[in-house]
């Protein structure tokens, strides 16, 4: 064997093959996870504009280096809507941006939307290897999804999935709410004809009624909806189910399968004393005032109380929306009130810290027992229990008792309470034959979301009572394959 076989034959070795990819795979982790991009705090507080600028294409093809391309992708099972998370990291890794995109789109109608608003820590980067072997901060998912996105939308060159043949079935969605919007999306793809009715005049149900531009501008919301109208979704506003049109009448029309993804709009309060006081209302309301109907400017035919002491009751996403929206309007002091630790918030940590960054006060361990009014019949304070961390409750977070005795009082001239919502009771009440939980909720099968009346599934907040817009996309796009596989029968 000659010099040049004995080094080309070490060289195949698969031991030394081995070492070079522990090698680079050492490299890659070695490499610190990404910051984002974002306005001061101070600036961004008085102002509607995005507060995450996004990644530059130099940082997201640096932190997609990190990407270690696992065997066996852990990070997926965290995706509700399954999307090929390797792949899409590898292409931006490569350069080649737009097939990141056009990987994303495979099974995710908003990831534009989704690269912005939903809890990656809590799913897909929960379970990267980088955290759940090494304990190390996760490869970005998110920032690299929305980098993804973004970057096809200002390419001006936005492509649509693959459409199959028109096979002539109408399918009804009511709600176009991330649910609804998702199940719309997957039905189009499989050559369905799809129309989503919306109650309000604008399209995107929570996307725009519930999250401040701050977080996620509508024009994000709006491009995403225009790519479902060029894949054939038709949109008709203004209509509410169960009472402009009816469960016959949709059957009368033609539709073969209707989807119902109403929503959790009814919200919920404390029922304590001082509720009704003028300047007490919930986060639903607010948001939904601000947000729609230019309730902030003081021409609006319905303005908002504009309070400068502003308390918002809860501690998650919708908490926190809320008392940056007010610290936005020009409150003063805007204080979250919260009756567990910091700890115990189900607030996303990112949303935590841009409030703290805002001027937004925490006060944890407080619970509110009673507002106060004056002459006029409008809050002026509230009374607050001072609470501590007893024993774990069912989901295992340590349940507030109160403190005996210890009740400060507090002044405030709006109070929002965000503790929750519960079910549209809408379309649950207008559609004879569904199976209703005791909350409201409709009781769908759990692998395909079909409920009691055969051609009727359901996803999102009308099921779950209140979740993540992510979460309510996986339920739309489950449905749409069960929907899809009975018909096509």
């Amino acid at each position: 064997m000659t010099q040049q076989e004995i080094i080309a034959a070490r060289r195949a070795e698969p031991w030394r093959e081995e070492l070079r990819k522990a090698k680079k795979a050492k490299e890659r982790m070695d490499l610190p996870r990404v910051k984002m991009n974002e306005l001061d705090g101070e600036y961004r507080s008085h102002n509607q504009e995005e507060v995450n600028l996004g990644l530059t294409k130099e940082q997201a093809m640096l932190e997609a280096q990190r990407c270690l391309d696992c065997a066996n992708p852990t990070c997926m099972t965290g995706c509700p809507v399954s999307i090929n998370i390797p792949t899409f990291i590898k292409y931006i890794e490569k350069g080649d941006i737009l097939a990141a995109a056009d990987t994303l789109k495979e099974t995710s109608a908003l990831p534009a939307v989704c690269g912005r608003v939903c809890p990656q820590e809590k799913q897909c980067e929960k379970q990267c290897i980088y955290t759940a072997k090494f304990g190390k901060e996760a490869v970005a998912i998110g920032y690299l999804e929305r980098f993804a996105a973004d970057y096809e939308r200002e390419s001006g060159t936005v492509s649509i999935p693959v459409i199959e043949k028109k096979n002539g079935m109408k399918i009804a969605v009511i709600g176009s709410g991330p649910a609804g919007l998702s199940f719309a999306g997957e039905m189009a793809k499989k050559g369905f004809d799809v129309t989503v009715f919306e109650a309000l005049h604008e399209i995107g149900g929570v996307l725009k009624y519930g999250i401040p531009e701050f977080r996620l501008p509508n024009k994000i919301v709006d491009v995403e909806i225009d790519g479902l109208r060029k894949m054939g979704v038709t949109f008709i506003t203004n209509c509410i189910v169960g009472k402009t049109i009816s469960y016959g009448d949709l059957h009368a029309d033609g539709y073969k399968g209707i989807f119902v993804a109403s929503g959790a709009g009814l919200p919920n309060f404390m029922n304590i004393p001082g509720e009704n006081l003028v300047g007490v209302m919930s986060s639903n309301e607010y948001l939904t005032r601000v947000n729609l109907m230019d309730a902030a400017n003081p021409e609006s035919d319905t303005p908002v109380l504009i309070g400068k002491k502003v308390a918002v009751i809860g501690g998650g996403n919708t908490a926190m929306d809320s008392v940056r929206t007010a610290r936005r309007l020009g409150a003063e002091r805007a204080m979250i009130v919260y009756r567990r630790s910091e700890g115990e918030m189900p607030a996303r940590l990112e949303e935590v810290k841009h409030a703290k960054e805002e001027g937004v006060e925490f006060l944890t361990l407080h619970n509110p027992v009673e507002y106060l009014g004056d002459e006029r019949g409008r809050v002026k304070q509230m009374r607050l229990q001072k609470m501590e961390l007893g024993e774990p409750d069912a989901s295992g977070r340590r349940s507030p008792v109160p403190i005996s005795g210890v009740i400060e009082t507090i002044d405030v001239d709006e109070v929002i309470v965000s503790v929750g919502v519960s079910p549209n009771p809408l379309v649950p009440r207008a559609f004879d034959g569904l199976e209703v939980t005791r909350r409201g909720t409709i009781v769908v099968s759990e692998d395909s979301m079909r409920s009691a009346l055969p051609d009727v599934y359901a996803g999102g907040d009308i099921v779950r009572g209140g979740a993540t817009v992510i979460l309510a996309m996986g339920d739309g796009r489950k449905a749409a394959a069960a929907m899809a596989e009975q018909l096509l029968k």
